[in-house]
């Protein structure tokens, strides 16, 4: 009688420990933003103000994930940028589907652009949007260019526009352009 008394104390304490150290299974539904300091090195022209600012490269982790693209993809038109580039395509504003960045391709470049704006055009969004959203727009934004993986970006629209999907665009290399255009200049 004693020993199965022990015995069942023994099989409830390891059933117990078993238990209490299974583990959940980790899923990354809300993947962390990148530091949001800000970057002031953000041109890639032969022009530079001041002393040379030595480059951070900064990892964007939204750009591996197709849920935060996709909602850089919905900020993109609720924030009407859709409006200056038409899609990614360009109208008053340059094209974001080309391998011409005046400013940069990298993740924290485009950060920046939109943090701090542009001459000739691009606003300020300081203060404006979150810095999470912001990342999550640069991601898309880098996506519409084929700079991220094709399993990432964004297969289709949620409307009938017949626009081809960003996971089909080809990945190209973003060549310097050379320096900022005479219409981008600021006036004197």
């Amino acid at each position: 009688m004693r020993l199965a008394r022990v015995i069942t104390v023994l099989v409830f304490v390891a059933s117990a420990a078993a238990m209490v150290s299974c583990e959940r299974e980790e899923r990354g539904f809300r993947v962390s933003p990148p530091s949001a300091d800000r970057i002031n090195a953000t041109t890639e022209s032969e022009l530079h103000p001041g002393p040379a600012v030595p480059v951070v490269e900064v990892k964007n982790e939204y750009e591996e994930n197709a849920y935060a693209v996709s909602q850089g993809k919905q900020l993109f038109d609720q924030y009407n940028c859709t409006g200056c580039h038409s899609h990614g395509g360009g109208g008053m504003g340059p094209p974001l589907m080309d391998e011409k960045w005046i400013y940069g391709s990298r993740p924290e470049q485009i950060f920046s652009t939109i943090v701090e704006g542009r001459p000739n055009g691009m606003p300020s969004f300081r203060g404006k949007i979150p810095d999470y959203q912001v990342w999550q727009l640069a991601a898309y934004v880098r996506s519409m260019a084929g700079l991220v993986s094709k399993d990432v970006a964004p297969a289709r629209d949620d409307d009938m526009s017949g626009k081809q999907p960003e996971s089909s665009t080809e990945k190209m290399q973003p060549k310097p352009s050379g320096g900022i255009p005479k219409s981008a200049e600021m006036p004197q």
